[in-house]
């Protein structure tokens, strides 16, 4: 039987006992002395519980460090972490995920983002002895703040550095020091006698874990917000509001429109898409079989979207030799030719500056068409001629048809200027794939039978630089499109042969146009001659009031019924009618926007508080929170705690845009982001572009009209699980994989379960998980996209000739 704690020994036991019970003695003094001389010394750190748990942050700090490549600049940072914690014992607390992303090295924000900067090795020894004697109080705090932490909700998961997440996690949750902890139980001589020094640390430091917890309360975790903006994810409990739906605004505006809801596959095996146009394969632009069947071609019809009925779930092929893209600015003077290996349209447009071969680049010297001495030149010639374009300020939003190789649109760029640049995918080879690959945005779409996907009054500008469009033929149909798009008081700019030349086929063309655009009311504001570019430009202002088309004598081109949806574009048939221009300053397009750069931040001035918001809020309230939330995530998580490189980031797209909060975030960062509203989303992209940002309507069901390895980064909120409800989510899965570029990064807030999914999903592409957070039940993925191909492939038979 076990002696108790204060047991004696008596001369009546035996000598035996006597003996061993000495020896006992004599170890747990030497053992108290060893301890002594540990705690003591200035030399030899304090081998404790608290210690173990260190030498594990070091452990992970030294891996971190390696990852790094032994960056001096990152060894500086974590010493003068390490000696501003042993000094401040009070002011040590674990990480926080978007607080302090600074103190992680690259590698280690791919997964770990708790990991601490503390290194004991690192201490100068004069702090060691000091670092010594707080680590039992830096463990408590651990404790207590992992505990908080644990009753928050708040859960974390590592994927790719494994070793340091278990290190770190049995340190905020007092693993190891539990162990030493029962250990020390277990020695009932020595919980004796450091029980009064133990009590003396416990009442030290309880103000300093109340201050410490106090703090980390205070430090909200960015990824997911706190008390009211965390109202702003809660949208599967509120309606649409005041804002109707793309489908619904479409519906009563088609003839007929029928949705595909093919059923949900299973399984994570992916094969490579055996097609025709191979690595540039777009599903509902390439559809061959579709294209046979159609009655007439003579409206481009064979341009316009034909997705099939079975989107396909295979991966795009990389053309051979690709690389990495160049990075922007240099990007819009040249790209790799392997990426884009096309050469016709240099050997046909050469001579007018718009792409050239060179070695193993593709080379943009800037110029066009119309104007071949540079886009620049071009660009300051139209605001000389018509200076209340006033590009950057007034005119922010501007749509290019017909673009080329989008120069236009690059350059305008340098003049704070955001421009929708489209164009057919016609024997204009890989004109828009050059544009995207420049790091310029831009759309395969043509002007044929049914309205762009775009709502109306939204351009600023329209413009036209010989874009082979026939704007006067069939009463004006395609010219009354744009009408639709552009603002009430916007400018469209028409750079072409009629304009300057007097051959009779332009002549004509000329004069029906003159016809045309004054039936239209729309005002002649200049005709000028570029000497540099030996062109002519016409520009012509869409009118603010309805007065004019009051007074026409004769009612054509006819005004639009009443009912008629000028928002309504998703496969809905064009139709050769104006809309009128609304009055009551209470509506959209009544008024022009604000001026940049006030314009992005401002609730538009028809957002009235009666309109209950996407989030259940006034409009007003719900645009305002939504902006500020989406700046705290960007510049607190996004653009520092996901180890993305920034500048390797060009072409990005928000694929649940809402009100173009992220992308107004992102403003100041060298970027441009495609925004996208589903069909069956609130309809907000008027509000996008009332902002001065840009986007377009879209079905997830279906592809994106958009060559493969177009974008450097996705961004979808809440969108993964709603697709999955209604769509072939392993076709859309594989969308998201054609869109990305190799190396591009996709971020993902869903709810936990559909990020467990995706996790699975993305590593059966063969992508890296970078990093996994899960709090509340909400979760966030960031994930890169490889170079793996599958060797396998899948035939597309209505992708095949």
């Amino acid at each position: 039987m076990a002696l108790g704690k204060y047991s004696r020994v008596d001369g009546r036991k035996s000598s035996t006992n006597y003996c061993s019970t000495v020896t006992i003695v004599v170890f747990v003094a030497l053992c108290l002395v060893g301890v002594w001389m540990m705690t003591s010394s200035s030399v030899v750190p304090v081998q404790n519980s608290d210690v173990a748990s260190q030498e594990g942050n070091n452990d992970v700090n030294e891996s971190a460090r390696v990852s790094e490549n032994n960056s001096d600049n990152a060894s500086n940072e974590n010493k003068n972490v390490n000696s501003e914690s042993s000094s401040n014992g009070n002011e040590n607390k674990p990480n926080q995920f978007e607080d302090n992303p600074g103190d992680l090295p690259e590698d280690a924000t791919k997964g770990d983002n708790n990991v601490s900067s503390n290194s004991q090795e690192k201490l100068p020894q004069e702090n060691q002895e000091k670092s010594g004697e707080e680590n039992r109080e830096e463990e408590k705090r651990s404790e207590d703040g992992s505990k908080s932490g644990n009753e928050n909700g708040e859960t974390k998961t590592d994927e790719k550095d494994s070793e340091a997440g278990e290190t770190n996690g049995s340190n905020a949750n007092g693993g190891e020091s539990g162990d030493d902890n029962k250990s020390v139980e277990n020695s009932d001589e020595t919980k004796d006698v450091d029980k009064e020094d133990s009590q003396k640390d416990k009442k030290d430091t309880v103000s300093d874990q109340d201050s410490g917890q106090k703090k980390e309360n205070n430090q909200t975790t960015e990824v997911f917000p706190s008390g009211a903006q965390s109202e702003l994810l809660n949208e599967t409990t509120t309606q649409n509001g005041s804002f109707s739906t793309q489908a619904a605004e479409s519906k009563n505006e088609k003839e007929s429109q029928q949705s595909s809801e093919p059923e949900n596959q299973s399984g994570t095996s992916w094969k490579l898409c055996n097609v025709t146009a191979g690595p540039d394969y777009i599903p509902c632009l390439d559809n061959l079989e579709a294209i046979k069947n159609l009655r007439t071609t003579k409206h481009y019809e064979h341009r316009e979207r034909h997705c099939p009925d079975d989107p396909p779930t295979c991966l795009v092929p990389l053309p051979e030799g690709y690389q990495r893209s160049i990075e922007w600015p240099a990007s819009r003077e040249k790209i790799w030719y392997h990426n884009v290996p096309h050469t016709k349209l240099a050997q046909i447009k050469g001579h007018q500056n718009w792409v050239k071969v060179s070695g193993e680049y593709l080379t943009f010297p800037g110029g066009g068409t119309q104007f071949k001495h540079g886009a620049l030149h071009y660009i300051d010639f139209i605001q000389q001629s018509v200076p209340d374009i006033a590009w950057g300020k007034r005119s922010r939003v501007v749509l290019d048809v017909g673009c080329g190789v989008a120069s236009f649109g690059g350059f305008l760029f340098d003049r704070d200027v955001l421009t929708m640049s489209l164009a057919p995918k016609d024997e204009h080879e890989a004109q828009v794939q050059f544009a995207l690959e420049r790091g310029i945005p831009a759309i395969s779409a043509v002007m044929g039978t049914k309205r762009l996907p775009f709502p109306g009054r939204v351009f600023d500008v329209v413009h036209c630089a010989r874009c082979r469009v026939p704007w006067h033929i069939e009463g004006g149909k395609l010219l009354l499109e744009l009408n639709r798009l552009l603002r009430p008081g916007g400018y469209f700019v028409w750079s072409a042969t009629p304009v300057y030349q007097k051959i009779p086929e332009d002549a004509q063309i000329w004069e029906a146009m003159k016809k045309l655009t004054k039936s239209m009311c729309w005002e002649s504001v200049s005709i000028t001659k570029d000497r540099v570019n030996g062109v002519g430009i016409a520009i012509y202002r869409k009118p603010t009031t309805n007065e004019c088309y009051e007074q026409r004598s004769q009612n054509e081109p006819p005004l639009c019924e009443e009912s008629d949806d000028p928002n309504a574009a998703w496969n809905v048939p064009l139709q050769a009618c104006m809309h009128k221009v609304p009055v009551a300053e209470s509506e959209r397009g009544s008024q022009w926007p604000e001026l940049c750069p006030a314009r992005v931040d401002k609730p538009p001035y028809w957002l009235s508080s009666s309109q209950v918001g996407v989030y259940g809020k006034p409009a007003p309230e719900d645009f305002a929170v939504d902006f500020k939330h989406w700046k705290r995530v960007v510049t607190n998580s996004y653009a520092k705690g996901l180890g993305i490189n920034w500048s390797t980031v060009r072409n990005v797209m928000d694929m649940r845009a809402v009100y173009g909060g992220f992308a107004a975030a992102l403003k100041d960062m060298n970027v441009w982001v495609m925004n996208i509203v589903s069909i069956d989303a609130p309809d907000t992209l008027p509000i996008i572009y009332e902002r001065g940002l840009f986007g377009m309507y879209h079905d997830w069901c279906e592809s994106f009209s958009t060559y493969p390895r177009s974008y450097d980064l996705l961004h979808a909120d809440h969108l993964f699980s709603k697709v999955k409800n209604k769509c072939n989510f392993n076709a859309f899965v594989a969308e998201v994989d054609r869109t990305l570029r190799p190396e591009g990064k996709i971020i993902v807030r869903d709810k936990v379960e559909m990020i467990n999914e995706l996790e699975s999903i993305f590593k059966s592409l063969h992508w890296e998980i970078r990093m996994t957070y899960s709090k509340d039940k909400e979760g966030l993925l960031c994930a890169q996209k490889t170079v793996w191909r599958p060797k396998e492939s899948e035939i597309v038979s209505y992708a095949l000739a």
